[in-house]
């Protein structure tokens, strides 16, 4: 018998924990390592709830990615005993040309993801707090919904050590240029770690999300931004609860801009984000505090789109990050000086839904040695 392949998985977030778990279960040997911690603040994987839908437009991987997701979902959390997925919905409003939303209808029916158009005076019957003023048709999504994000993050972790993983809270030290450039060039055998530790392993798996191209700046940062994005909580009127999930979905309001969110629930205020690309922005030492313009716009619209919530109050605010690739694809691919470290980013604002699935397809690509698919692969910037 030969010994299982010890393999270190650099990020805890929700690529790095999946992928770790998957790993441990398929029988390697995984070390787990984080600097801040799974669901830190400065992580892509923080903050309280994520949206999942299945909707992404024509000719892409994501639909089908989202569905299996959703399977693992529920089976994860029949199996730990835990919430994490609240299926109360999602609702597409259409405003300009459509393309986006009527190129996702083949897939969604393809994938398995139940769905129903809805007309405008459909919309309005069904959710009358919502102004659906140059909407002009939708598509609900009955169910998808939303996902705890940190809580979620942090039981991977505490599962993928319950089942015999070591998990080290560590950062990988890069060095100068000199030892930046080594990493680059493959020509290393083990990475020094902030606890003065040193890790060794037979394969090794960045998945350190909007650090990724701090990382490998040659082969990643060329192909890679990270931005600022801002996010809004308002309180919802304690006498009026349409704007709480039961009476409301989550939602996405696809016109000149990407505006979505979740309305009321698990004690929060109603989200409201902006998907446009916020400015660059530094995970490790950029400020969190958000911008006042942004504030401003977040109020317009609600006050615009949801009436009941114009006078609303701001209860919470989060500065995150997109980690996001030039085509907003994911990366999933060797590095091309060793194939012995395997890169996995590119997540945005949408990766943290897929995480189980896409952890169990890295785990199969990186155990079986196959190919990742053409859309994942580096050699598509060539």
């Amino acid at each position: 018998m030969t010994r299982p392949p010890h393999i270190a998985v650099i990020g805890a977030g929700a690529f790095g924990g999946w992928t770790a778990l998957y790993l441990q279960h398929k029988g390697a040997c995984v070390t787990l390592v984080d600097p801040w911690g799974p669901g830190n603040s400065r992580s892509s994987s923080g903050g309280e709830t994520r949206v999942i839908r299945g909707a992404y437009g024509p000719a892409q991987p994501y639909t089908h990615l989202a569905a299996r997701a959703l399977q693992l979902w529920r089976e994860h959390e029949a199996q730990w005993k835990r919430k994490f997925f609240f299926s109360i919905g999602v609702l597409w409003m259409v405003s300009g040309s459509g393309d986006f939303e009527r190129g996702s209808l083949p897939l969604l029916k393809d994938a398995g993801i139940p769905f129903v158009e809805l007309s405008l005076a459909e919309m309005s019957r069904r959710w009358p707090q919502i102004n659906f003023e140059n909407v002009a048709w939708g598509i609900f999504e009955p169910q998808s919904g939303y996902l705890l994000a940190r809580a979620s993050t942090q039981a991977v972790v505490d599962q993928f050590i319950a089942a015999g993983g070591q998990y080290w809270q560590a950062a990988v030290l890069i060095g100068d240029g000199r030892s930046e450039n080594r990493i680059e060039s493959g020509d290393w055998k083990n990475l020094k770690l902030s606890d003065e530790s040193t890790l060794a392993a037979d394969r090794y798996v960045f998945a350190c999300g909007p650090w990724l191209g701090k990382i490998f700046p040659r082969t990643i940062g060329p192909h890679f931004r990270s931005t600022r994005q801002d996010v809004f909580f308002f309180g919802t009127p304690a006498t009026d609860p349409r704007y709480n999930e039961g009476p409301m979905p989550a939602w996405a309001d696809h016109g000149e801009r990407f505006l979505y969110g979740i309305p009321g629930n698990e004690r929060r205020g109603f989200k409201v984000a902006d998907d446009t690309r916020g400015p660059d922005f530094d995970p490790t030492s950029g400020e969190r505090l958000v911008s006042e313009q942004r504030l401003a716009e977040a109020r317009l619209y609600l006050a615009c789109r949801f009436p009941g919530m114009k006078d609303a109050p701001l209860v919470e605010t989060r500065v995150c990050q997109y980690e996001d690739t030039v085509d907003h694809n994911f990366i999933i691919d060797c590095h091309p000086a060793n194939e012995n470290v395997w890169l996995v980013g590119g997540g945005s604002g949408h990766g943290f839904k897929h995480g189980p699935a896409l952890g169990e397809m890295v785990a199969s690509l990186i155990l079986q040695d196959e190919t990742p698919r053409a859309a994942f692969r580096l050699a598509r910037f060539v």
